[in-house]
């Protein structure tokens, strides 16, 4: 299990909850649900301050709020994250002859052979 991202605001140790985007070319402030992944050029925010966001002047907020169902894992995905380490864990089998084309040397031939 990964280490708890942290809220990326200056002297806050809350754990982050959600994560923030600017598009620069449509000059939006997009705050949506924790990323699965830290990425660059994004914010990971607390609860506080992804409730106390602003954007700058001239810019829109879209806050995308997450999907009450999804939040738990469902059985589907715990069934897929079962089958995924199931395969993970099979030997793997080696193929005996490469996939594609065979290459074959072809040499020119000699002078008197023509």
């Amino acid at each position: 299990m990964g280490a708890i991202r942290r809220c990326t605001r200056s002297a806050c140790s809350q754990p982050a909850v959600a994560t923030l985007t600017y598009v620069y070319a449509d000059q939006t402030a997009v705050l949506g649900p924790l990323a699965t992944a830290a990425e660059p050029h994004t914010y990971d925010l607390c609860a506080e301050h992804s409730q106390r966001l602003s954007a700058p002047r001239g810019w829109d907020v879209l806050r995308l709020a997450p999907d009450p169902t999804t939040i738990e894992p469902s059985h589907d995905d715990l069934l897929a994250l079962a089958d995924a380490v199931r395969e993970a864990g099979r030997p793997r089998r080696a193929d005996p002859q490469p996939p594609g084309p065979a290459l074959h040397l072809v040499r020119d031939p000699s002078p008197e052979d023509r």
